[in-house]
């Protein structure tokens, strides 16, 4: 019974219609005008719940012209809004097959048709629609944008640049930022071929792209380190304070790695404090008090972390507390705290570390592109959204 309405609607259209063409012919206005034969099987096949028979009599009953395309249309994207994608189909190339169809009308039913196939999952019929829309004016924009959506969908990462760069030029929207994730996506498939050195070129578009870009500093980092060219690496994590600090939690472990690998670990401590003051992210803090610990001691390191938890509380950083003071107590308090410690470690078990800004999908991973909204730059660390809320 859930399609009752939309086709008794499409139904009731068609009827109208039809009396409404018998009228205008008819010159006696006595005459009466009978409901079609057609409509009243249709009915019948509708009643009877054979929505697919009752879709195929009223189609063909109701003549397409610029009085009735518009119902088609509105019909067929209904039936694809209720997940009813095969009917959308079919309604929407009927009105393609009618040779008389006006060329604006018949744009809007192809442009109607490729959304069928793309919310049937069928990208490349969809793609081909879309592609062939590219050379309608009134439609090339949002034709662009999604094939964009596709190629995100398909992987097809150069494809996605040069569409990008054509809807950026008609559109004049910034689509640079997101460019350059789409470089950090073939950088990314090019390491898991074990050629950085083609993923160090793609970086490089990535960074021409958007010299803000978080992701290309990040994997050009891990590039770097990877050749053992750790003061490269290290310039290269020093770019996020500025870019975007929010992900400052993840250059942190490599970061540490780089100053160790070069002796440095004093400077580590001091560059770690500057960050600590300007950024207290629990990450931060977390590897700064753990040099802490082993230089001075676990009473020294607790005491940095408990002021740290006293002026930015927070679940993350009274766990950190807890374990901290654990490997200094004995007897009952340490099987207090044990207790509290594996608490602790069920409460953030069970809470997500990132979070998207955009439409609240959140996660243990970060995704470049939520998945939720699809979004690029969107997910951020849940310490992050705490602090901004």
């Amino acid at each position: 019974m859930k399609l009752f309405w939309p086709l008794f609607y499409f139904a009731s259209t068609g009827v109208a219609w039809y009396l409404g063409t018998r009228s205008r012919v008819n010159d006696e206005p006595s005459k009466k005008s009978n409901l079609p034969r057609d409509y009243l099987t249709g009915i019948n096949f509708l009643l009877n719940e054979e929505t697919d028979k009752a879709v195929d009599i009223f189609i063909k009953m109701l003549e397409v012209d610029s009085e009735t395309v518009e119902t088609h249309l509105a019909v067929g994207k209904l039936f694809r809004r209720r997940g009813e994608v095969d009917r959308a189909i079919r309604i929407h190339q009927n009105l393609i097959a009618r040779p008389q169809l006006e060329r604006n009308f018949r744009e809007q039913a192809l442009f109607e048709l490729g959304q069928d196939y793309l919310s049937a999952g069928m990208l490349d019929r969809a793609e081909r629609i879309f592609l062939e829309l590219l050379n309608v004016n009134s439609h090339s924009s949002r034709a662009l944008r999604t094939l964009i959506d596709i190629y995100q969908q398909e992987k097809a990462w150069e494809k996605a640049i040069d569409t990008a760069t054509k809807y950026q030029g008609v559109t004049r929207q910034d689509m640079q930022p997101v460019i350059a994730h789409y470089y950090c996506e073939l950088a990314e498939a090019a390491l898991l071929k074990d050629r950085s050195d083609m993923a160090s070129e793609w970086l490089d578009k990535a960074v021409a792209a958007d010299r803000s870009s978080v992701r290309a500093s990040l994997l050009n980092a891990k590039v770097e380190a990877a050749r053992g060219n750790y003061h490269e690496a290290l310039s290269s994590l020093k770019k996020i304070k500025k870019q975007n600090p929010d992900y400052l939690s993840e250059a942190i472990d490599l970061l540490a790695s780089c100053y160790e690998k070069l002796d440095k670990e004093d400077e580590l401590v001091v560059y770690l404090k500057e960050l600590a003051d300007e950024y207290p992210h629990v990450p931060v803090v977390l590897i700064l008090a753990e040099r802490i610990r082993k230089w001075k001691g676990d009473k020294i390191a607790a005491s940095f972390v408990t002021e740290y938890v006293r002026r930015y509380p927070s679940l993350r950083g009274v766990s950190l507390l807890v374990n901290l003071y654990l490997s200094s107590v004995d007897g009952r308090v340490k099987e207090d705290l044990t207790i509290l410690q594996n608490l602790m470690k069920k409460i953030l078990h069970n809470k997500p570390d990132y979070q998207c800004t955009s439409c609240g999908f959140s996660g243990k991973s970060l995704h470049w592109q939520c998945p939720g909204c699809k979004q690029w730059s969107t997910m951020l660390p849940i310490h992050s959204v705490e602090e901004n809320a």
